[in-house]
């Protein structure tokens, strides 16, 4: 016990292999307080140039570095010599560990996802994400020499049992007593875990050294934490377990043949963490007490509930939980316990794969939230607003704007401009006076036609503002879909008013309309025809009062020709002028139709691009963040 309490001592009062992290930082410029800023403040998300970071290399702490590999993504990185367990030899390294490369990259992606989603999305959906960020941010700030590794387990488990036997020492209490440990209790087998133990919030009153003695070596680097039952019935205890299960590398959970299959295990535990199982070990204890080939049995219907659970299996090579079976009391399987767990520790992975695990379990969980199961087959990967779906939306505020029944009324004012022109003088005098006579030509619209137009027109716009939004949204997740929309609706208002007002500026021509080359030869025409009428009519009030000599015939042929040729003149221009009113209508339908799909896009359909921009921004975020190589749908 003198051992014991030395150690203690040095754990509680760091000395120089315990410097505090500021002090660490400090000293190397390319640590995370140094020359480099990974995490900023998340409030606006930021591309941090691979340049500016500084990389951690096996050089740095004079390591050799041994690279492994889960789902796609090097997570795995440790150090040590072939020397220290005789099970596999590790190559010098230069390159930045897995910490520093891809898992570094999905954790960037992850800031940057939670930066660009924030004003989208309620805090709640967001919160996990950023505990992972700050959870990932402080264990990289401590310790990479050290993997923190918790025994977790049922009451009676021999939790304890195992801790004393792994340490070598008595340090955990064990017995009859139940709940036995009241208290998370930390032993590190190498200088230096004082901020791990920090991190967890173990008192240095509860922080303990292991024997040294043969068979230690093996397990430098490990910081074994005995945690309270996870099924006591002191809530407080049942609360740190679940604290510090959040904060440590690796699991080891300790069951027995009795409670092996224990439901709150399997489903409070083991099958929401099933992502995490390459950091994970199941330890059956306590086969001392099975007869014969029992002891095989349960182990088998372990593995099949773990794999009901979900949790792969690291067998045959393959990446998955440890499964073993043990007696911590009489030492069986012990000696492959601590082989497997010093692999484990000297390959210094176990952090890197804590927190792939946590983004695989945060991407899945955010899944809903930035991919879309709706859209699939021939739409995979259309994102935002056909052309047809932008051509309907003009055409609506076309129609509510008028635009048709402005190229109309262009087109009318052209022709009446030609026929002025061109008309006869003596039928525009006798259509003047029939209109004046006509009670229906001073007949002014009543107050409420209008009113019911502007109403019309209002109920067009906002419908062609619900459609567009709809199809902009459909296929989105709900959350994005929902941003759409009200992007449609702000940008929306005060879009009628709008329209009005291009209405009067747009959509009435200005000036005379434009006139062909035979405008003037229908108008000199069209005079010609009145002069001939004139002449004559002159002539025979000549010949009447006695001026003119007697000669009906010249005269008379004259007012025929200029009666008949006038209304001949204003047909033939009446028909000549069709094509040119045509177009003219056109072009102010057209200038109308633009103006209106202006306004639109401008308030309406830009600021819905821009949510589905951002949404396709976040998507690509999200598709970092789960590791994938190629975007989704």
């Amino acid at each position: 016990m003198t051992a014991v309490t030395d150690h203690a001592d040095r754990a509680d009062h760091p000395g120089p292999g315990d410097r505090t992290d500021h002090e660490r930082r400090k000293e190397s410029p390319g640590s995370e307080g140094g020359g480099e800023r990974a995490w900023d403040d998340g409030l606006i998300a930021r591309r941090v140039a691979g340049g500016s970071r500084g990389s951690r290399t096996g050089a740095d702490s004079g390591t050799s570095t041994s690279t492994g590999t889960r789902s796609g993504t090097s997570i795995s990185t440790g150090t040590g010599t072939g020397a220290d367990t005789g099970i596999r030899s590790y190559a010098p390294s230069s390159t930045p560990t897995s910490y520093e490369a891809p898992l570094r990259a999905r954790l960037d992606a992850l800031r940057e996802l939670v930066g660009l989603s924030r004003t989208r999305l309620d805090s709640g959906t967001l919160a996990e994400a950023g505990r992972i960020l700050d959870e990932a941010a402080a264990r990289r700030r401590l310790s990479e020499r050290h993997t923190v590794v918790a025994i977790a387990g049922a009451t009676g488990s021999g939790k304890s049992t195992l801790f004393n036997s792994l340490a070598g020492v008595m340090i955990s209490d064990t017995g009859v007593r139940r709940p036995t440990t009241a208290a998370p209790i930390g032993c590190s087998w190498t200088d230096g875990a004082a901020g791990l133990l920090d991190r967890l919030g173990i008192p240095g009153r509860l922080r303990r050294r292991p024997l040294q003695g043969p068979g230690a070596d093996e397990l430098q680097g490990l910081v074994l934490i005995d945690l309270p039952d996870h099924d006591s019935a002191v809530g407080e205890h049942r609360e740190q377990v679940d604290r510090i299960l959040a904060l440590v590398d690796a699991v080891i959970w300790v069951v027995d043949p009795e409670k092996y299959a224990d439901a709150m295990l399997h489903e409070r535990y083991l099958r929401p963490m099933a992502g995490h199982a390459e950091v994970t070990f199941v330890v059956l204890n306590q086969i001392d007490r099975l007869p014969g080939d029992a002891a095989d049995q349960v182990l088998d219907d372990l593995r099949r509930l773990l794999d009901e659970d979900g949790v792969a299996l690291g067998e045959h090579g393959e990446p998955g939980a440890t499964v073993l079976a043990i007696s911590a009391l009489t030492g069986a399987g012990m000696g492959e316990l601590r082989e497997t767990l010093g692999q484990f520790t000297q390959e210094r992975g176990a952090a890197a794969r804590r927190i792939s695990a946590d983004l695989d379990a945060a991407a899945e969980r955010l899944r809903p939230v930035y991919v879309s199961e709706a859209r699939g087959g021939r739409n995979r990967g259309r994102i935002g607003l056909s052309e047809e779906a932008r051509d309907e939306f003009a055409d609506q505020l076309a129609e509510a704007v008028g635009a048709t029944a402005a190229g109309d009324a262009a087109e009318r004012a052209w022709r009446r401009h030609a026929g002025k022109a061109c008309g006869d003088p003596w039928l525009r005098l006798w259509r003047l006076y029939e209109a004046r006579r006509s009670p229906q030509g001073v007949l002014t619209p009543t107050a409420h036609v209008p009113t019911d137009e502007e109403a019309t027109a209002r109920q067009r716009v906002e419908q062609a503002v619900r459609t567009v939004a709809d199809q902009a949204a459909t296929g989105l997740p709900a959350p994005w879909g929902q941003a759409v929309r009200e992007a449609a609706v702000r940008g929306a208002e005060g879009l009628p008013e709008a329209l009005d007002e291009l209405a009067v500026t747009a959509g009435v021509p200005t000036g005379r309309p434009p006139r062909p080359g035979w405008w003037p030869v229908a108008v000199l025409a069209q005079a010609a025809m009145t002069l001939l009428q004139i002449v004559g009519g002159l002539w025979l009030v000549g010949q009447i009062i006695g001026i003119a000599a007697p000669n009906l015939g010249v005269p008379v042929l004259l007012m025929l020709a200029g009666i008949v040729g006038g209304p001949c003149v204003e047909w033939l221009s009446r028909m000549a002028a069709r094509g040119p009113a045509r177009r003219y209508g056109y072009d102010a339908e057209r200038r109308l139709r633009d103006a209106a799909a202006g306004c639109g896009r401008a308030r309406v359909l830009d600021p819905v691009a821009a949510e589905l921009l951002r949404y396709r921004e976040v998507r690509e975020q999200y598709v970092r963040v789960t590791g994938a190589r190629s975007s989704m749908g």
